[in-house]
């Protein structure tokens, strides 16, 4: 990747950073060096890159080697010194004010993470400290509106896609948005950007104003998947696990469209946790939808569950084929039954606290090699767990795929090896093959894809 023209700028916050207190301002200040610092610095040229076709962090790093982000203290706040920034992040020598909200959130999460692990009430070691790690950050970021009925829907699916499934996902966001209800997706591109497209149309329709999309993501692939323009609302969490923990808490239901191995990742993240007998009763509509193109896709993805974690795990969601309008009536009658079912046992709107999420769910996995080759994977296991590490085994793909350090690790020991019984093996390995041959794995237009992965039987 060649790096296009580079500019020098000073930028002053806007949004949630323009009224701190001395020692916020002061804590701001330290953060310009260590790993902080580091972490800053790979999120920034992220998101000053929006629009990139690329999804590799390693490339994107090495082609700005020489940015740098300065943070100096003044007394209203801090001020950001960019140098050798992407030149596509400013208009006339003016940031577009997307992309200055974006980059102060993210300076905003990073450093309120890197605060708050030093605190005594943060416990990180049981599951109901996890989730109350994850609530106060969302609380910081102000994404947790309280006393709103539900309305929150979080869309899926892959940021490589074919062009006919991203205009079918922006058709969806359409629909949901003629429904008054707002997006939240991983907040990069392809599925990541459709639906908030067509519901950014729907709401104008409507004459909605306060239209909300929002957008996790986290330091590991936000380099790789740069945040779209459209998010107005963007949460960086520390790591993938409190990302996806995030997604199911603050959403009232998802829909998940056709993608590769992360969105596969998501899928059964979700799908291990309704699997979890203590979930039965709780309601959280899901439902599986891409166009006629995509139904090939959609119903191996369907077949893989009822292969490796049964019919039990199929009943959890709705299959639905080229119709956006009734996704988004099957959407919204499910969220009538989840603003019912809280109401009755006064639980929030804005977070889903009823929700049992066991610590395998909660816990970072390392996708090292030893890591990835020792995941059990038998159908033995309760369900709930061996959607768990079916969960790990996808994370780690993603991570070999577009996360700088993932990349470099397959560059230094060659390919992970996935080990697990046949009866689970054949079926991924038909999966991945698919996800391959269907273009799923990495964005179209670049070198062919190596597989970062060998399936063993």
């Amino acid at each position: 990747m060649r790096p296009n023209k580079i500019v020098n700028v000073s930028v002053n916050p806007k949004g949630s950073l323009e009224t701190l207190s001395q020692r916020e301002v002061q804590q701001l200040s330290e953060a310009g060096s260590g790993d902080t610092y580091k972490l800053f610095r790979q999120c920034a040229l992220a998101i000053l890159n929006t629009g990139a076709q690329i999804d590799n962090a390693k490339t994107i790093l090495e082609a700005y080697e020489d940015f740098e982000v300065r943070i100096h203290q003044q007394d209203r706040g801090v001020r950001l010194e960019l140098r050798n920034a992407p030149a596509d992040a400013f208009v006339d020598g003016e940031m577009i004010a997307s992309t200055r909200e974006m980059l102060f959130s993210a300076l905003r999460d990073i450093v309120y993470t890197e605060s708050e692990l030093g605190s005594p009430r943060i416990d990180l070691q049981t599951s109901a400290g996890i989730t109350d790690y994850v609530f106060h950050l969302l609380r910081n970021a102000r994404t947790l509106r309280p006393a709103v009925e539900p309305n929150m829907v979080v869309c899926w699916g892959g940021h490589s896609i074919s062009t006919e499934e991203y205009k079918y996902s922006k058709k969806v966001g359409h629909e949901l948005g003629l429904r008054n209800l707002n997006v939240c997706t991983g907040c990069g591109p392809g599925v990541m950007k459709g639906p908030m497209k067509g519901a950014t149309i729907a709401h104008a329709k409507q004459r909605i104003s306060g239209g909300r999309y929002v957008g996790l993501t986290e330091p590991g692939i936000i380099a790789a998947e740069a945040p779209n323009p459209i998010v107005n609302e963007l949460v960086i969490l520390p790591d993938i696990e409190k990302r996806l923990e995030a997604f199911v808490r603050v959403g009232h239901g998802i829909i998940v469209f056709p993608g590769g191995v992360g969105t596969a990742e998501e899928f059964l993240y979700l799908l291990g946790i309704l699997l979890h007998p203590e979930n039965r009763e709780l309601p959280f509509p899901l439902i599986l939808t891409g166009p006629r193109s995509a139904a090939p896709y959609l119903e191996q993805l369907h077949a893989f569950v009822a292969a490796t974690l049964g019919e039990a795990a199929q009943g959890l969601y709705q299959l639905i084929i080229d119709d956006p309008a009734e996704v988004a009536r099957q959407m919204t009658e499910g969220l009538r039954t989840v603003c019912q079912f809280r109401r009755e046992r006064n639980d929030a709107f804005h977070f889903n606290w009823l929700l049992k999420i066991e610590e395998t769910f909660q816990h970072p996995f390392d996708p090292t090699h030893e890591n990835m080759a020792g995941l059990e994977l038998n159908l033995q296991m309760p369900r709930h767990e061996l959607a768990a590490n079916l969960r790990r085994a996808f994370s780690g793909i993603v991570a070999g795929n577009v996360k700088n350090h993932g990349i470099r690790r397959i560059e230094e020991f060659g390919p992970y090896e996935i080990r697990g019984e046949s009866a689970i093996m054949r079926p991924l390995d038909a999966l991945l093959r698919a996800f391959v041959e269907q273009h799923r794995m990495k964005l179209p237009g670049g070198a062919p894809y190596q597989p970062c992965y060998r399936v063993v039987d």
